[in-house]
This record gives C-alpha cells, structure tokens and sequence, in this order.
C-alpha cells in the first residue's frame, strides 16, 4: 500500500479553497496511489469527500437569531451607524485619513523595538502549589496520533472531521479522545487555538451512538461563561453531527426566545449546550424538564466557571445531576487549585495538559505601549493613530467598560473605520450579527469587552490590542489567544498605564526577551486628538439621541405591559410566579461582595481572592440575615412581653435624666414629659398591677370567669 502524506491540523478558514489547482501534482509528490490500481484504498476514499469541495466553515452566528434590521424595524428603531452616518452629513469631519489620501501624511513612523523595563519593573518569582496528588497518574497517555482513524471513531464522524478540514489530530485531541470514550473523568488544559471543542465533542458523539434510542432523554449537558462561546460550540457540534442524523442538540442560552428553548427541551434532546443562569431556570420553572439521566457533564473554560461570578450556579447545576456521570473541564488557563474541582464531584480525574512547556503561541509577537501619566488623557487619540497606520484590518480591540467601546465604536464610524461593538448592552441578535460581519470581513475592527475573551474563534484574526490593561495574567492570555490560532502568525497590543505595572511584570515574565515595545509618533498622536475634540459635538449628539430613542422604547413598553395588564389580567396572574435558587437579596449581596473583592483585588495587585472565601463571606451574610429573620418572625408570632415594654421606658426616661442634667435639654413644665422619680421596680409593678385589672374587667364583662390556677406567666400578655 502506497505511503500517504502526513497532513497536519489547520482549522478551516473562511477563505475559499481551490481545492483543483494543484490536486495532480500533489499526488505525485505525496505518492498517493490510485484507487484503481490499489482495492485498499477504497473504503478509505469512500469516506472522503470529493476533492472539488471546499471545506466547510464550523461557524455560523447569523442562523440563531432574526436580523438586525427586522429587530430595528419591530422596535422602531435606528442602528449606531445610521446616526453616525447622519452626523457626518450634518458635520463632515476632516480625518487623519483624509489627509494621507493627500499625499500629507506625518512622517515621523511607528517605531518597534526591544522592551526595556524600567527599574520598577523587574521580574517577580512566586512558587505555586503542587496539587498532582489530586489528580490520577496519566501513564501511558500519548499526545501524537497521525490521523482520526487511530482514535476509532465511527465512520459518520470521521466523514464529518473531513468534511471542515481536519486531517490531524492536534495534541490535546489525541490525548483526550481515546480516554473520554472510555468514561473517565478528565481535566484537560491546552493552549489556545488547539482544537479542544472537537477534542470534547468527539468522544460525547461517539458515545451517544450506542444510547438507549428507545428512551429519550437529555444525555450530555455543555455548559460555557458566555452566550456567544455557546453558539459556537453549538454550531461545531451541528456540523460534526452532520452525518449522524439521529442525534439532536439544543441551545439554551439568554437572549433568545425562552418558549422555543423550553418547547426544544420538553423534546428531550440528546446535547444541550447551555449557559448556567438560563438553564437554571428552565430547570426550576419549566415543565417536564430534567437532568435525571445525564450521563456526561462537560465544563468548557472551567476556570472562569468556577470564578466568583459563576460559582453558585455552577455548584447548584451539579447538585442536580446525577453522581454516576462523567464530567470534563477544559480550559487554556486551568487553575491550580482543586478546592472547586472537589467540589464537583470528580472521581480520580486525568490531568491534560497538552504542550505544557509552551505557555504561549510561539508564532505571536507581543507588544506593549507605555501611556505615561501625562498621556492618559490621549489614549483614544494614540488607539486611532495605530489602526490607521499600523494595524488596518482584521483587529479585535478589548475595552474595559461597555460605555468605553460604545464611545469607540462611535469614534471609529466618525473617523471613517469600518468597525462593530460586541458587549452586554446590545441585543443578542446585534452581538450574534457583530460578530458574523466580523467573521465575513465586512469590518475591520471589532470593538468588545470580555465577553469576546474566552474560547471565540474568529479566523482571520491579525491583531489583538488591549485598550484597556486586562486585571490579571489570565484574562491576558485569553484575549491575545484570540490570534495566532493553530499556528497563524499575530500580534498582541497592550496599552500599559502607570498603574498596570504588576501585570507588565508577569507579561515580561511570560514572554521573555520576545517582548517587543512601540512607540507611536507625536505627530500622529497631536492630528488625532484634535481630531476627537473636533468629534466630541458629534458624540454627543449621538449619545442624546440614543438617551432619547431608548426613553421612547422603555415609554412604548410600560405602556404595551399596561395593556396587556388590564386585558389579560386572569390569565397573567394565574401563571405560577418565576422562582430561582437564591432570593435577590442574595444576589445582589453576591454581587456587591464579587464587586468589593475585585476592587480590593485590583486595588492590590498581589492580594488575589478565591472562589472559596468569596463563598465562605455570602454564606456568613446568609447565616446572619436567617438569624435576624428567625428573630424578627419570632417577635412578630409573640409580640413584645411586658418586661420588655417596661424596660424600654425605664431606660427612655433614664435617658432623658441624664440629658436634661447634663444641661443638653431643656426642663419641659408638661406633666407628660416629667421625668419619674420613682424607681424601675415600682414603675413595672404599677404598669403590671393596671395590666391585670384591665384584663379581670374584661373577664368580668365576658362572663368567662376561671380559675386563679389558669394563669401561668405574665409574660403570655401582650400589648
């Protein structure tokens, strides 16, 4: 049999593929024999697809929600860019941009050089705990395979593995593939870029072909931090599924229409891929549905999941599955503590870690620019000097707010850049489209926040610029990994303030002497603050409008909730109100406690924070709010003895003694306010002896006369 050639993983990309030219030629090089000639080959030819085919991309965002501009239409809204558009035709803006089509370009360029650190900035040691004993031993465990047929795989999903481009499996996929078939738990970590949504969703759709098919039920639940990690898994799953028609999958996540995911679910799908806060509430207000017979449980970026935000939902997920189940944590930055993997429930888990002496991509060039405390206030000015010379296209910016990107997704439109926002103020159907217009190049810049940071894998990706320092190492890493995925080459930008010198320490520490530094011209830096300041009517006006358009929205649906209200009154409160696992006094507590150790955590650079003592301060809070409410509930139920009536009048009119001898109030002549001069033991018998006789009078009138042995204690009175 004819020797093949040795393909190697490259994750499939939104460009066409020519797959004809050359097709002939590469034959010959690769001594591909004919299958004609050798019958061998034609069971594996059988499961190829034709070589004319191009390779089909495993994501798709468009499909999982209605457009952006029906949505504008429903609503009676307009898009950013048509104010944006509106306010160049009302004041065109003489940009940078324009002055280069010229021929007046500054020229004075960006220079790149060596990073040097200052004095304050020198690398910083720290040991870390070795927690191996927790996990299993991984002997014998291999992270090389030469294609997808060594990890027996059924016929279907290796079709599937041709059909996106995947010849090879990477690493962490050929560790983690034959030992997930085989029911282990398993706590895998690789860079990012490396293929772990296949090395998770391969051996889960293996499995599920040999389920009960008689007894419909859901067997396999991915739970991921953000909505748009869980369409993408989602579509990766659909499209390695492709051939296996008898498998259904289901997406749950917030945003989208609540009835169609709780009709999917009644269905019983075989994989649901969800976020934890919706599918909590599915489980407790929705009919029918269940986690009885989960069989596998798989935690995609589990580091962030076990964070502070994610912790409770998490714990209280896993409270309700099954213990006989099979649980995987995935994640580029695995954490080393195992306190919350206790927690879970994992029995002897395998430890992963594919390429663990390459921490990062060794195809990215990091950078870094210094904004000096001087140069704080022209920070947007040197973002816009950069992406007009330097890095043009295919950028991904990381902000630090949501009204931080909104500005620079207005600044960007004012300045003639081709740029979409992705952040938590937009519609699910505005973040699913800001990220397929990205996909499809039709702009060159996606401004977001954090929540394009974990697992997002956009092709194509040039450059990452943090705008805004990210708080630790780890969320670093996750947003430069964003690029030079699967051995592309990129580049990785980070604006640096004075106050972000702890993390330059670990990116010095993490990227060594490959650690670049650049400059950016004065020139370009004075052209484009004076340009923004020319800008700043025009992004005011846009934000007025937005300010304006969303008070007539919030108006229009007070008053569409009121009809509804007075028309369908019955029916609306005869539904069964909504419940949740913890009340929103707790949540808000948990809240305000995740925000209060953030910022003492970004107050202190070295002072970090774990998931456990966060939960250790909200279960105190809880203990004490229970025991204020028992109190509280118990005086209510009892009322107020008279001792304590007596006492508290006692020490009022004690009080008002002292006050007045201590000259701090004046002697009143009202017979009302005249301080006792009796003592505390006569005044509670006096106002004791009145009580009885009142209660002997009302007996009397009654006629419910009793025996003196009846009373028991005076403390059954009440007031």
């Amino acid at each position: 049999m004819a020797q093949r050639k040795s393909f190697f993983f490259e994750a499939p990309s939104d460009e066409e593929i020519d797959h004809e030219a050359g097709t002939e030629s590469d034959d010959q090089e690769s001594g591909v024999a004919d299958p004609e000639l050798d019958p061998d080959l034609e069971i594996e030819e059988e499961k190829r697809v034709p070589r004319n085919k191009k390779s089909q991309s495993p994501w798709d965002f468009s499909s999982y929600s209605e457009s952006v501009v029906d949505e504008h239409s429903r609503r009676s809204t307009t898009s950013i860019d048509d104010k944006i558009s509106k306010a160049l035709k009302q004041h065109p803006i003489q940009t940078a941009v324009d002055d280069d089509s010229d021929g007046h370009s500054d020229i004075e360029p960006h220079l790149q050089e060596d990073f040097k650190p200052d004095e304050d900035d020198e690398e910083e040691t720290k040991g870390g705990k070795d927690n191996k004993s927790f996990f299993a031993p991984a002997e014998g465990v291999t992270f090389h395979s030469n294609s997808f047929l060594e990890l027996h795989l059924s016929r279907p999903l290796l079709r599937a593995c041709e059909a996106l481009g995947y010849s090879k499996p990477t690493p962490i996929q050929a560790a983690c593939i034959p030992l997930a078939l085989t029911g282990r738990d398993i706590c895998g970590s690789a860079i990012t870029g490396s293929g772990k949504t296949a090395a998770f969703s391969l051996p889960t759709l293996e499995r599920l072909v040999y389920r009960p098919k008689s007894r419909p039920a859901i067997r396999v639940l991915i739970l991921t931090p953000t909505r748009e990690l869980a369409v993408q898994v989602h579509s990766m799953i659909e499209k390695l599924a492709q051939f296996m028609t008898d498998i259904r999958c289901c997406l749950v996540v917030g945003g989208l229409s609540i009835k169609v995911q709780e009709a999917a679910l009644r269905s019983l799908p075989d994989i649901v891929v969800a976020t934890p806060g919706r599918m909590i509430d599915h489980l407790r207000n929705s009919m029918s549905v269940h986690l009885d017979e989960l069989a596998v449980l798989i935690l995609d970026e589990a580091d962030r999941l076990l964070e502070l935000g994610f912790s409770a939902e998490i714990n209280e997920l896993v409270r309700l599955c099954p213990k006989r189940r099979q649980t995987m944590l995935f994640s580029a930055t695995m954490t080393e503590e195992v306190n919350e993997l206790i927690k879970l429930s994992l029995n002897k888990p395998l430890r992963l870690s594919a390429d663990p002496t390459t921490k990062r991509p060794a195809s990215l060039t990091e950078e870094v620019v210094r904004i000096r405390r001087l140069r704080e206030a022209n920070q947007e000015a040197v973002l816009l000097a950069l992406c007009s010379k330097t890095f043009t296209d295919k950028v991904i910016i990381f902000s630090g707010t949501k009204k931080a990107a909104h500005r620079l997704k207005i600044l960007f439109g004012l300045a003639g850049f081709k740029a979409a926002e992705l952040h938590g103020d937009l519609t699910q159907a505005q973040r699913l489209d800001a990220l397929e217009m990205f996909r499809k190049q039709q702009v060159d810049f996606l401004i977001a926040t954090d929540v394009a940071a974990r697992g997002l894998d956009i092709i194509g990706v040039q450059t990452v610029i943090n705008f805004a320092c990210p708080r630790d190492l780890t969320s670093y890493v996750h947003r430069v990994g964003r690029t030079a995925r699967a051995g592309r080459a990129g580049y990785a930008v980070t604006f640096v303030t004075d106050n972000d010198r702890s993390l330059l320490k670990a990116i010095v520490k993490r990227a060594g002497a490959r650690l670049k530094s650049r400059t950016v011209s004065e020139l370009s830096i004075k052209k484009w603050s004076e340009i923004i300041e020319h800008m700043e009517d025009q992004v005011t006006s846009i934000l007025r409008e937005e300010k304006e358009e969303m008070a007539i929205r919030k108006a229009e649906m007070e008053a569409t909730k009121a009809e509804n209200m007075i028309a369908h009154k019955d029916e609306i409160y005869a539904r069964p109100k909504r419940t949740w696992f913890v009340t929103e006094k707790e949540k808000k507590l948990a809240a305000k406690t995740v925000k209060e150790l953030l910022d003492k955590q970004k107050g202190n650079g070295k002072e970090v924070v774990s998931a456990e003592q966060a939960e250790e301060l909200k279960m105190k809070e809880k203990r004490k709010r229970e025991r204020e409410g028992e109190e509280q509930h118990k005086k209510e139920k009892n009322g107020i003895s008279l001792v304590d009536v007596a006492y508290r009048r006692a020490k009022a009119v004690k009080a008002a003694k002292r006050a007045v001898d201590a000259g701090r109030i004046m002697r009143k002549t009202d017979k009302k306010l005249k301080p006792s001069t009796k003592s505390r033991t006569e005044e509670m018998q006096e106002l004791f002896q009145d009580d009885m006789s009142e209660k002997r009078q009302n007996r009397a009138i009654r006629g419910a006369a009793r025996r003196k042995s009846s009373f028991k204690s005076k403390s059954r009175y009440q007031i």
